[in-house]
C-alpha cells in the first residue's frame, strides 16, 4: 500500500505532459479563470480551441510542479510561479503576445457586485439624478456613504464618490445598491496573469494595449514619413513613383507655361488660348 508521501504516477505523467507542452511552444500564459460560470467557461474554452489557443485547466500544484520542471530549460518562465494562485489555466501557444492577450481581454463583460469581493479599482459613482423615488431609499443610500438628497421631488446623488478604494472589500449593502442603480463594477472573463514569449516575461498591464489604436497611429506616421521623403526629394523604392508623379506634373506645367506643343500639352495648351482670345474679344468689344 503507498504511503502518504508517494505520487500517483497518473499524476507524474500529467506533470510531465504540462511541462512539454510549455516547452513545445514559444507562447505560455497563466489565465485566471475565477468568478467565470462553469457553462461559459467551456464555450470560452471551445471558442479559444479553434482559434488555436487552447488553455488547459489544472491544480495550482501541478502547474507549479510543471513549470519548475520547464524553467529548467527556459529560465524565463520562473516569473510565472509567482502568479499561480486562486484558480488557474494555462495556455500554450504561437503567435503575438498583444493580439493573444487581446483575445483573452474580449472574454471579459461588466458584471454586478454581490458583496464580499474586493474591488480591482476605484468604484466611483457620478453626481446626478438616480432612478430612486423619494422615501426611505435616501437613508439608505446616505448610510451606505452615498451623498443623496431630494430635489425637485427626484433622489439625487450631490456630488460625485468613491464608495469602494481599490483593494477594499465591496459590502452586501453597497453592492445591493450599486445592482439597483446598474452600476456593473466587476468583470467576468478570462485574465491572463502573465505571458512569457520565447525569453520575454510581459506582465499584463504591458501588454493591455489598444492594438486598433496603435495601427492607425504607425499608419499615420508612415504616411508623414512618407509626405516628408517625398518633400526632400529622397529615393526609396516606395517615394520614386511619387516622385516620378510630381516631376511629371511639374514638366507639364513648365511646358504649358512656355507654350511648348507635346501630345500632353496641345489639349491644355489649346484651352489657355481659348481662354485669351475670349478675353480678347470681351476687352475688344468693350
Amino acid at each position: 500500500m503507498p504511503g502518504r508521501g508517494d505520487v500517483r504516477p497518473e499524476k507524474v505523467t500529467r506533470v510531465n505532459r504540462l511541462a512539454e507542452d510549455v516547452l513545445a511552444k514559444p507562447v505560455t500564459a497563466l489565465v485566471g479563470v475565477r468568478g467565470v460560470p462553469a457553462a461559459a467557461l467551456q464555450s470560452m474554452r471551445r471558442e479559444l480551441r479553434q482559434r488555436g489557443h487552447p488553455i488547459v485547466v489544472a491544480t495550482n500544484s501541478a502547474l507549479r510542479h510543471a513549470l519548475s520542471a520547464a524553467a529548467k530549460q527556459r529560465p524565463a518562465l520562473a516569473p510565472l510561479l509567482e502568479r499561480v494562485e486562486d484558480q488557474t489555466a494555462l495556455l500554450t501557444a504561437e503567435g503575438n503576445p498583444f493580439a493573444i492577450f487581446d483575445e483573452f481581454a474580449r472574454t471579459r463583460s461588466p458584471t454586478p457586485a454581490r458583496g464580499g469581493e474586493v474591488a480591482p479599482q476605484d468604484i466611483v459613482v457620478p453626481a446626478g439624478n438616480t432612478s430612486f423615488k423619494p422615501g426611505p431609499i435616501v437613508g439608505e443610500l446616505q448610510h451606505a456613504g452615498f451623498p443623496a438628497a431630494i430635489e425637485k421631488g427626484k433622489v439625487v446623488l450631490k456630488k460625485d464618490v468613491t464608495i469602494v478604494h481599490a483593494g477594499e472589500t465591496i459590502s452586501r449593502e453597497v453592492a445591493g445598491l450599486l445592482t439597483r442603480m446598474d452600476i456593473r463594477p466587476l468583470e467576468v472573463g478570462l485574465a491572463v496573469r502573465g505571458l512569457v514569449d520565447g525569453e520575454t516575461f510581459y506582465l499584463p498591464e504591458v501588454l493591455a494595449v489598444d492594438l486598433a489604436a496603435e495601427r492607425r497611429r504607425v499608419a499615420q506616421a508612415a504616411w508623414r514619413a512618407l509626405g516628408v521623403a517625398v518633400e526632400l526629394g529622397h529615393l526609396t523604392p516606395e517615394t520614386l513613383p511619387l516622385l516620378v508623379q510630381r516631376a511629371h506634373r511639374r514638366a507639364l506645367g513648365v511646358a504649358v507655361a512656355a507654350g511648348y506643343p507635346t501630345k500632353e500639352t496641345i489639349e491644355p495648351l489649346f484651352v489657355q488660348a481659348m481662354k485669351e482670345a475670349a478675353a480678347l474679344g470681351r476687352a475688344v468689344s468693350g
